[in-house]
C-alpha cells in the first residue's frame, strides 16, 4: 500500500502539468491571435473559446471545470479587477438602470425562461426554473474588451458591467434558493424570499465595506507597494470566503471591497506609482484567469449529450433572447420616466445583444446536486446556451455596432494623444534647456538645440491643429484627460495630509463636482 505523502506528492505533481498545460494552450492562442492579422478580428477569449471547442472534438480534456473551481477561485479575482476599474462617478450616473436590470431583470429572465421552457419544450417547472436561474447571470468579458479595443462610449461599457458585476450576486442567490424546489426543502413564497434575498445582500455589503474601509485606512499609514497589491489580492479573497461562510453572497462581498478600493483606497492610502502598479496586477491576473476559464469553457462541451438535448437547446436559446429583449426594453422606459439621463434605444439593443453568458452559469449548472432527476439535461442545455451567446452574439456584436454607428475612432484618438503627448514632452525638454545653463557649454549649442525643439514643437502644433480642423469630435480628449489628472492630484494631496499627519479626517472631493458643472458653461 503506497504511503500517503507519496500519492500526495503525485497529485500535486499531476495537478502541476494539467495547470502548466492550460496556461501553455491559453499563451499560445494569445500569441497566434497577435502574429496573425486574420485572427485579430476574433475577440481573444472568443478564440480560446473555439479552441477548446476543437480539443473537445478531438476528446482532449485538460482538466474537470467544478463548480468550486469556477466560484471559489476564478471569480473572486475576476469581480475584483471589474470593480476596481469601475468609476464610481459613472456607476452613479446609471446606478437605476444598473438596479433594474440586476434585480428585477433576472427576475423577468428567470419568469420568462421558466415559463417558455414549461410550455414549449415540455420541462418541468422546477428544472425550467433552474435552467433560468443559472443562465440570468451575464459574463460580458469579451464584450467589454471589445468595447475598449473599438472606442465605444464609456457608458455603455459601465452599463453592461455594472449589470453584469450586480446581477451575478442575485443569479447565486436566486439559484441557491430554487434549487432547494427538487430537493422539497424551500417553497415559493414571497416572505422567504425577500427575506433572504435582503440577508444575503447585506450580509455581503456589510463585509465588503467594512474589508474595504479597512484596507482603505491601513494603508494610508504606510507606502509599500507590493504590500498593498497582496493586500488586495487577499482581501479579495477573503471577502469571498467570509461572505459564504456567513451566508451572504460573496459575490456582493466582493464587488463592494473593489468598488470602494478602487475608487476610494487607491485615491487616499496609495499613491500615484502604487495604484499603477496595482492596476497592472490585477490587470495581469484577469488575463490569466480569463485566458484558463474560456478555454476550459470550450474545453468542458461533449458534443454528444448536444446533440440528444439539441431541441431544448434551441427552445431555451428562444426564450432566454426573447425575455432579456423584454427585461431590457421595459426597464430602459422606466429608468427614462425616472431620471434625466435617457437609455436611447440603439444603447438598449447593444445592452440586449450584448449580455452573454460565461462561466458563472456553467458553475451553477455544474452545482446542481447530483439526485436531481434532469441534472445532466439542465447541464447539456446551460452549456448549449452559454455557447451559442459567446459564439453567435459575441461574434457579432462588432456588426452590430457598426450598423448602430457605436464604433468609436479609437485609432484616431490615440493618433491625436500622441501628438499631443509628445508636445507636453519636448515642451519640458525646452524648459530644461532654458534653466539648465552648464559651464563649459558652448551658449551657441544651446540656442541651437533650443531652435532644434522649437522647430519639432511647432511641427507637431500645426498637425494638432490639422486634426483639430478636420476631426472637431477630438477636441474633447485631452480635455477628459486633464480633467482625470486633476482629480487625481486633488486626492493625492488630501493623501499626503493624511500620511504625514496634518489631516484627521477624510475630505470629500471638491474638484469633481466643480469640473462637473463647468462642463455646461
Amino acid at each position: 500500500m503506497m504511503d500517503a505523502s507519496v500519492i500526495g506528492e503525485q497529485v500535486i505533481a499531476t495537478n502541476l502539468k494539467q495547470f502548466l498545460l492550460v496556461l501553455a494552450v491559453s499563451l499560445g492562442v494569445a500569441t497566434i491571435s497577435q502574429i496573425f492579422s486574420w485572427f485579430r478580428q476574433i475577440p481573444y477569449t472568443l478564440l480560446l473559446v473555439i479552441v477548446g471547442l476543437g480539443l473537445a472534438f478531438a476528446d482532449v480534456r485538460l482538466v474537470d471545470l467544478s463548480p468550486e473551481l469556477i466560484l471559489f477561485i476564478f471569480l473572486p479575482p475576476l469581480l475584483f479587477e471589474a470593480a476596481w476599474n469601475l468609476k464610481w462617478s459613472n456607476l452613479k450616473r446609471d446606478l437605476l438602470p444598473i438596479t433594474l436590470y440586476a434585480v428585477i431583470g433576472v427576475v423577468i429572465s428567470i419568469v420568462g425562461m421558466a415559463i417558455g421552457l414549461n410550455k414549449f419544450a415540455g420541462i418541468s417547472l422546477t428544472t425550467a426554473l433552474l435552467i433560468g436561474a443559472s443562465l440570468c447571470a451575464t459574463d460580458p468579458v469579451s464584450v467589454t474588451a471589445l468595447f475598449r479595443e473599438l472606442g465605444v462610449p464609456s457608458r455603455l461599457t459601465t452599463l453592461i458591467e455594472g449589470e453584469s458585476l450586480f446581477n451575478d450576486g442575485m443569479a447565486v442567490v436566486a439559484f441557491s434558493f430554487l434549487v432547494q424546489l427538487p430537493l422539497g426543502t424551500a417553497e415559493l413564497e414571497l416572505k422567504p424570499i425577500v427575506v433572504e434575498l435582503f440577508t444575503v445582500v447585506g450580509i455581503g455589503m456589510a463585509v465588503g465595506g467594512l474589508i474595504g474601509f479597512g484596507i482603505s485606512y491601513l494603508t494610508q499609514r504606510f507606502d509599500l507597494p507590493l504590500v498593498e497589491q497582496s493586500l488586495t489580492l487577499v482581501s479579495t479573497y477573503a471577502t469571498y470566503l467570509i461572505v459564504e461562510e456567513l451566508g451572504g453572497s460573496g459575490v456582493i462581498g466582493v464587488v463592494t471591497t473593489g468598488l470602494i478600493l478602487g475608487n476610494f483606497g487607491s485615491r487616499i492610502g496609495m499613491n500615484p506609482r502604487t495604484r499603477v502598479i496595482v492596476t497592472e496586477f490585477w490587470e495581469f491576473l484577469a488575463f490569466f484567469v480569463n485566458s484558463i476559464v474560456f478555454l476550459l469553457i470550450g474545453d468542458q462541451i461533449r458534443y454528444a449529450s448536444l446533440e440528444e438535448n439539441l431541441t431544448i437547446i434551441a427552445v431555451t436559446v428562444g426564450v432566454m433572447i426573447l425575455s432579456r429583449a423584454i427585461a431590457i426594453l421595459s426597464l430602459s422606459q422606466l429608468s427614462n420616466l425616472l431620471q434625466a439621463s435617457k437609455i436611447t434605444l440603439p444603447e438598449q439593443t447593444i445592452l440586449w445583444w450584448g449580455g452573454v453568458r460565461g462561466s458563472v452559469s456553467i458553475a451553477l449548472a455544474l452545482s446542481v446536486p447530483t439526485i436531481v432527476v434532469e441534472r445532466e439535461k439542465i447541464i447539456a442545455t446551460v452549456f448549449g446556451a452559454v455557447l451559442f451567446t459567446l459564439l453567435f452574439q459575441g461574434l457579432s456584436i462588432k456588426p452590430l455596432l457598426q450598423k448602430l454607428n457605436f464604433l468609436g475612432d479609437q485609432s484616431l484618438r490615440e493618433r491625436y494623444l500622441e501628438i499631443v503627448a509628445r508636445t507636453v514632452a519636448l515642451n519640458r525638454v525646452l524648459q530644461h534647456l532654458q534653466v539648465d545653463q552648464r559651464p563649459g557649454v558652448d551658449p551657441e549649442f544651446y540656442r541651437y538645440q533650443e531652435a532644434l525643439v522649437k522647430g519639432e514643437i511647432e511641427n507637431l502644433e500645426a498637425q494638432i491643429n490639422q486634426l483639430q480642423d478636420e476631426h472637431p469630435n477630438i477636441r474633447n480628449f485631452p480635455a477628459e484627460q486633464l480633467r482625470g489628472e486633476l482629480l487625481a492630484i486633488e486626492a493625492d494631496t488630501y493623501a499626503e495630509f493624511l500620511r504625514t499627519g496634518q489631516l484627521n479626517k477624510e475630505l470629500s472631493p471638491l474638484l469633481e463636482d466643480v469640473l462637473q458643472n463647468s462642463e455646461g458653461i
